[in-house]
C-alpha cells in the first residue's frame, strides 16, 4: 500500500463485513505485519463492521459504512464509521462480568480492546465512529530486544 490513506463506502451487508476484513488482511500484510498481526487486525475490523452494520444501521439500505485506512510509517489506524443512533461505549456490559459469560454475543469491543494497540469509540450522534491503531512492526521490534538478551 503506497497510498497514506484510502477510504471505501460500504453498504449494511453482511457482504461488506467481508469485504472489510479481505481489505484488512491485504493492507495489512502489504504493510508487513506478521501472519498473527493480520489476522487480529481483520477480526478486529469485522467486529467493528458487524456492530455497524447490525447494531449501528441495522442492515437500513439506505445507510452507509465508512471504512478508513491510514498510516504513517508508524502506525496503522483503521476508522469503521455508521449512520445509526450513536452508541455510549460507557454503557457497554462487562462481557467478562458472570452474568454475561454465557451469552452469544458482547464481546467484539472486548476482543478489539485485545488485539489492538489502541481503541476509541466515540458516539457521533447520530453514528458511531470506532477508531482502532496498531503499530507497524512493533511485534518485530520486541522480538529483536528478545533476540538481543540472549
Amino acid at each position: 500500500m503506497t497510498e497514506k490513506r484510502v477510504s471505501f463506502t460500504l453498504e449494511s451487508t453482511l457482504e461488506s463485513v467481508n469485504l472489510a476484513e479481505e481489505k484488512t488482511e491485504k493492507v495489512s500484510a502489504e504493510l508487513g505485519f506478521s501472519d498473527e498481526d493480520c489476522h487480529r487486525l481483520a477480526m478486529s475490523v469485522r467486529e467493528a463492521m458487524v456492530n455497524a452494520v447490525l447494531h449501528g444501521n441495522a442492515y437500513d439500505p439506505k445507510k452507509r459504512v465508512t471504512l478508513v485506512f491510514e498510516h504513517d510509517g508508524k502506525k496503522l489506524t483503521i476508522t469503521i464509521v455508521d449512520e445509526g443512533k450513536g452508541l455510549d461505549a460507557a454503557l457497554l456490559p462487562d462481557p467478562l462480568a458472570p452474568e454475561n459469560l454465557l451469552k452469544q454475543s458482547g464481546r467484539g469491543i472486548f476482543l478489539m480492546r485485545s488485539f489492538m494497540d489502541d481503541v476509541q469509540i466515540r458516539n457521533l450522534k447520530p453514528g458511531t465512529e470506532v477508531k482502532l491503531t496498531k503499530s507497524v512492526g512493533a511485534e518485530g521490534a520486541e522480538e529483536a530486544r528478545e533476540d538481543e538478551k540472549q
